[in-house]
C-alpha cells in the first residue's frame, strides 16, 4: 500500500535569498551621451588634422571611437553575470549565471556549509567562498569589498538562524 505524504508538495520556506549582480555606474543613456561627446571630440581633432594636411590621422580618430565603444560593450556584456543564493532549512543553493546566460547550480547542506571570508585590514573583504566536505565555491567575486562584507554578514546571520534549534 502506498500512502501519499500531504506535506511532500509543500514548498520549503526560504530563509534567505539574494541575487548578486556586478555594479555598473553608467546608465545606457549616460553611455550614449559619453559616446556622443567622444565622437564629437574625435571628429574635431580629426578635422583639425585634415585641415593641416595630415588626412590619414582622421581614420585613427574614427578607430579610437570604435575601440572605446567595443570596450564598453564588452563591459556591459560581462554585467549580465549574476549569482542567485537561496537558503532554506534543508539546502543552501547557489546558481551562478555566466554573461552568456549559462547557469550552474551548486547545493550545500546548510548545517555543514561554512562561509569563508578573506579579509585584509586596509581593503576589507577580498574574497568569499562557501565550503563543505572539501568542496569550495567562490561567490561574489565581482562585488566591491564593502558589498562583499555586507553580504557576508547577512548570509552568516541566515546560516546561524537555520542552524539554531528554534530557527
Amino acid at each position: 500500500m502506498v500512502t501519499a505524504n500531504p506535506l511532500s508538495h509543500v514548498p520549503e520556506t526560504v530563509v534567505f535569498s539574494a541575487v548578486l549582480r556586478p555594479y555598473r555606474s553608467l546608465s545606457p543613456h549616460g553611455f550614449g551621451l559619453l559616446m556622443a561627446a567622444i565622437a564629437l571630440c574625435s571628429f574635431l581633432v580629426g578635422f583639425a588634422f585634415w585641415l593641416m594636411g595630415a588626412w590619414p590621422v582622421v581614420g585613427f580618430c574614427g578607430l579610437d571611437v570604435l575601440l572605446i565603444q567595443l570596450a564598453f560593450r564588452l563591459n556591459y556584456r560581462d554585467a549580465r553575470a549574476a549569482e542567485e543564493i537561496s537558503l532554506t532549512r534543508e539546502r543552501l543553493s547557489v546558481t551562478q549565471i555566466s554573461p552568456r546566460g549559462e547557469s550552474r547550480e551548486t547545493g550545500f547542506n546548510p548545517y555543514w556549509a561554512r562561509l569563508e571570508v578573506e579579509h585584509q585590514p586596509e581593503i576589507g573583504v577580498t574574497a568569499l567562498s562557501i565550503a563543505s566536505h572539501g568542496a569550495r565555491l567562490a561567490i561574489g567575486s565581482f562585488l566591491p569589498p564593502v558589498e562583499r562584507e555586507r553580504f557576508a554578514v547577512a548570509l552568516s546571520a541566515a546560516l546561524a538562524k537555520v542552524r539554531s534549534p528554534g530557527g
